[in-house]
C-alpha cells in the first residue's frame, strides 16, 4: 500500500506541497499574533492529514473506543494492547519478593564483615576482635562477607 502511494505522487503534487508549507511558514512569520488560531489550524490539518482524529487514536489507546467504528488496523492495535496489557499484569501477579528484613540483613553482614577486617587490621598485633586465634579473624570476616554477597543472588 505505502509502495502505490509512494508511486502514484508525482514531483508536481510534492512541488506543491513544498510551496504550500512555505507559504504557511512566512504567514506565521509576519503574523505573530494569531500563533494560538494557527496552532490549532496546523492541528486540524494534521489530523486531516492522517484521516484518524488523535481523540480517536486516544480513545483507542485507553480501549474506549467503539468497535464498530473502527478500522481494521486499529482493532488490530486495540487487540494487541490489551494483549500487553494482560501480559504485564499477569507477570505482575506471578512475581515474588523477598521479605522486608532481607535487604538489610544481607547489608548489615557485608558491613559487619567489612568493620571486622578493618578491626583485626587496626589492632595491635591483631588481638581484636576475637583474642587469640590472630589471622582467621581474616577468614571470619571474609566469611561474613561473602554470606551477604551470596544473599544478593537470591534478592528479588
Amino acid at each position: 500500500m505505502a509502495d502505490t502511494e509512494l508511486h502514484e505522487t508525482d514531483s508536481e503534487d510534492q512541488k506543491d506541497w513544498q510551496a504550500e508549507t512555505d507559504a504557511d511558514v512566512k504567514d506565521t512569520d509576519t503574523n505573530e499574533t494569531d500563533t494560538n488560531e494557527t496552532d490549532t489550524n496546523e492541528t486540524d490539518e494534521a489530523d486531516d492529514d492522517y484521516g484518524v482524529s488523535m481523540d480517536k487514536v486516544q480513545a483507542v489507546l485507553n480501549a474506549t473506543a467503539d468497535k464498530s467504528e473502527m478500522t481494521p488496523q486499529m482493532q488490530r492495535m486495540m487487540s494487541r494492547q490489551a494483549e500487553n496489557t494482560r501480559r504485564v499484569e499477569e507477570t505482575i501477579k506471578g512475581t515474588k519478593s523477598n521479605p522486608r528484613w532481607f535487604v538489610p540483613l544481607f547489608c548489615a553482614l557485608m558491613i559487619i564483615g567489612l568493620i571486622w577486617a578493618v578491626v583485626y587490621y587496626l589492632s595491635p598485633n591483631g588481638t581484636w576482635p576475637i583474642p587469640g586465634i590472630g589471622a582467621w579473624n581474616l577468614a571470619i570476616a571474609f566469611a561474613i562477607i561473602m554470606v551477604g554477597f551470596i544473599m544478593t543472588m537470591w534478592w528479588r
